[in-house]
């Protein structure tokens, strides 16, 4: 009878693991839309420090009266098999007054990346010039945790990651899009990353839209103005041209090498 009973249990369960497989729907082409969201008050309080408190103090606090507390910015990520584009949606808002001009605030990349080859090609304005960046995907070694959460209606998991030697990452990514890509030029993970947070610059990045469709070529072109440099050339036209800048300098580098 024991058997008999254990037998029954082993083909219901059998039974509900082929069905589950069989209505497990998974998209590989579409459109993702994002939005940026950053914190500019935070930002603002980051550079005031005692040698300048005694304007910048007040500079913030009519900021405050004058500014929303979040700048929210516009993106799109088409998708297809190993391919992706990412693309910025111009700000028709304008730039928060003179604290718009910061390079972390700003969208500065249009990246197309190819996973199968693990390779990318990004289009960077940098203050007033435009370079065409083209090299290897950067390597991120990601802790996948047990922590969940619902993104435009996707199921995603937890992980986390250090870039450039101090940007703390937190992403969000579901198997349900089984492509390895995400915004900007996070990738790596087993499906697709719809939120990053990197909660000391204070800046996310979030899925508000997922539509499943076949994107043509067309939509997946790699951007091709600009002028070529790999990410070491890049790095070092940054360095020199910003070596007198002092600790703004800093900034700048990280938010140009994101």
């Amino acid at each position: 009878m024991k058997k008999i009973i254990l037998y029954t249990l082993s083909l219901l369960l059998l039974s509900a693991g082929l069905s589950f497989g069989q209505n497990a729907h998974f998209t590989n082409s579409g459109v993702i839309e994002f939005e940026k969201t950053v914190n500019m008050y935070a930002l603002f309080k980051k550079d005031i420090n005692k040698d300048n408190e005694s304007y910048m103090q007040p500079a913030f606090e009519s900021y405050k009266k004058n500014q929303p507390q979040f700048k929210k910015l516009k993106s799109t990520l088409n998708f297809s098999g190993s391919r992706t584009l990412f693309t910025p949606v111009e700000d028709e808002a304008g730039n928060n007054a003179f604290w718009g001009d910061d390079a972390m605030v700003k969208q500065n990349n249009t990246t197309f990346t190819d996973l199968e080859t693990g390779t990318f090609i990004t289009h960077k304005e940098v203050f007033e010039e435009t370079f065409l960046v083209k090299d290897t995907a950067r390597k991120i070694h990601w802790k996948i945790t047990d922590e969940t959460r619902v993104i435009a209606g996707y199921t995603c998991r937890r992980a986390n990651a250090l870039i450039l030697d101090s940007v703390y990452v937190v992403a969000f990514y579901t198997e349900e899009i089984p492509v390895s890509g995400g915004p900007e030029s996070f990738t790596g993970l087993p499906g697709m990353i719809l939120g990053v947070a990197l909660p000391h610059e204070n800046i996310t990045w979030f899925a508000t839209k997922v539509t499943e469709s076949t994107i043509d070529d067309k939509a997946l072109a790699p951007p091709k103005k600009g002028k070529p440099v790999n990410s070491k050339q890049l790095l070092e036209t940054l360095h020199n041209a910003m070596k007198d800048w002092g600790n703004y300098a800093q900034a700048s580098l990280k938010a140009f090498s994101m």
